[in-house]
C-alpha cells in the first residue's frame, strides 16, 4: 500500500510538474528555432536580391508595401549630404574593436526627400570624449547601396534626449530622427556599398548571423522537454 501511495504521488505531483514544463520547454525551443528560420529567410532574400542591378530609390515616400519590396535591393542615390544631421551610432563594433556607424542623411535630387546613408564604421579614439573625424563630402554625390529596413525595437542603455541635436546616438531611432529634422525621410537606411566612395569600414553584418546559434538553443529546450518527460515516466514505472 504505501508502495503504491508513494507511486501515486510521484505520477500526480510530476505530471502537474511536467504539465508546467512541457510546454514552457517546447514553447522556447521553437521560439529560438523560429528566430533561426527568419534569419535564415532575410539572408536568402539578401542574396537574391543584393545581385540585381541597382533600381532608383523613390523620390515620393514609401509606403509599407514599397518598403518590403525595396529591402535588401541595390538601390543608386543621386543628391547631396547634409553634413549638420550627420550622426554617429555609438557601440559599434569592427573585429572586437569599439567605434561608431556613421550615418548621414541625403537629400535626393529633385525634391525634399532625404534617406539615412550608413557609410561604415570608424574606430573610436581612445578617448572617448573625442569625437572621430568623419569628414562629408560637399556638393552633388552618386553612390549606391543595400536598402535595410532599421529595427524598431532596441535597447538604450540611457534616456536618450527627446529635444535638440545630439552628435551620438546609442541607437538609430528613425521615428526619432524623422521628428528632429525638417524634411521628408525615407523609412529605410541604405548600407554604402563597398565601391561606393566617401565611406569608411563597410563589412556589414550578415541577416543570418547566430542563427545557427539559435538552432542550437532550441535544441538544447527540446532536449530538456524529452529529459523531463523521459524523468517522469522513469520514476512512475520504476519498481518499488
Amino acid at each position: 500500500m504505501p508502495a503504491r501511495a508513494s507511486r501515486r504521488q510521484v505520477a500526480i505531483v510530476g505530471g502537474l510538474l511536467l504539465a508546467v514544463l512541457l510546454p514552457a520547454f517546447v514553447s522556447l525551443g521553437l521560439w529560438q528555432w523560429r528566430k533561426a528560420e527568419a534569419k535564415t529567410a532575410l539572408q536568402t532574400e539578401l542574396d537574391q536580391r543584393s545581385h540585381d542591378a541597382a533600381i532608383a530609390l523613390p523620390t515620393l515616400p514609401a509606403a509599407a508595401a514599397d518598403i518590403e519590396a525595396l529591402r535588401h535591393r541595390r538601390v543608386s542615390l543621386h543628391g547631396r549630404y547634409d553634413a549638420a544631421r550627420q550622426v554617429l551610432i555609438d557601440n559599434r563594433t569592427h573585429r572586437e574593436q569599439a567605434g561608431y556607424h556613421v550615418v548621414t542623411p541625403l537629400q535626393l535630387e529633385g525634391s525634399t526627400m532625404h534617406v539615412l546613408v550608413n557609410r561604415g564604421w570608424v574606430p573610436a579614439p581612445a578617448d572617448h570624449a573625442t569625437l572621430p573625424t568623419a569628414p562629408v563630402p560637399a556638393g552633388p554625390v552618386e553612390v549606391t547601396g543595400i536598402a535595410v529596413v532599421p529595427a524598431s525595437r532596441f535597447f538604450n542603455l540611457a534616456a536618450q534626449p527627446t529635444t535638440g541635436w545630439s552628435a551620438v546616438w546609442q541607437n538609430l531611432d528613425l521615428e526619432r530622427f524623422r521628428s528632429a529634422v525638417p524634411y521628408p525621410l525615407q523609412p529605410l537606411v541604405v548600407q554604402l556599398d563597398a565601391a561606393s566612395p566617401d565611406g569608411f569600414v563597410r563589412e556589414w553584418p550578415r541577416p543570418d548571423e547566430r542563427a545557427d546559434r539559435h538552432r542550437s538553443y532550441a535544441l538544447q529546450w527540446f532536449g530538456f522537454a524529452l529529459s523531463s518527460l523521459g524523468i517522469w515516466v522513469y520514476f512512475l514505472v520504476r519498481r518499488p
